[in-house]
């Protein structure tokens, strides 16, 4: 029987936690499954190839969000991607408020998207989302407060009290 090294392992669980944070972060810029599959193996890739070593937990999270950042910058100004498709008159999409807001965000510019998601589902502040951004921390807020107000008018349009 072979045994995995302890090393596997310890990649294994890094990639285990922060499996959700890269995902969301690369589909809240490209609002596109499979576009969000393919930076999310580059991230990982790139963790394996590299190894880094990382002074503590917050370290190693911020790392991961910034090279899934850069990753999905890269691959949004490839030649290639910039090709698009118009969408199905008839679509169909799920019904409920989820899917609502979901829908709603992803009618945000990229950059909004992911502000959206880092502050509000990974809790970073403000600052700290500029920092990993490379803006302005004024520049994020200004961002998050438009971000919030176009949120509302698209839910509103919905039907829905934002």
């Amino acid at each position: 029987m072979i045994k995995k090294s302890s090393t596997n392992h310890n990649e294994e669980d890094i990639i285990r936690k922060y499996s959700s944070t890269v995902y969301r972060i690369a589909y809240s810029m490209t609002a596109d499954k499979a576009d969000s599959d393919d930076i999310y193996q580059n991230v990982f890739l790139r963790y394996i190839r590299k190894k880094p070593r990382f002074n503590d937990e917050n370290h190693e999270k911020a790392w991961f969000i910034k090279v899934t950042l850069n990753c999905t910058k890269s691959f949004l100004t490839q030649a290639w991607n910039k090709r698009t498709e118009a969408l199905s008159e008839d679509m169909q999409y799920q019904e409920d408020e989820k899917a609502d807001l979901d829908f709603a965000i992803k009618q945000l510019p990229p950059n909004c998207r992911t502000i959206i998601y880092l502050y509000y589902y990974e809790g970073y502040s403000t600052k700290e989302i500029a920092d990993m951004m490379e803006m302005n921390d004024n520049a994020v807020r200004t961002s998050l407060s438009r971000s919030r107000g176009k949120l509302k008018t698209i839910l509103e349009k919905e039907g829905y009290n934002a």
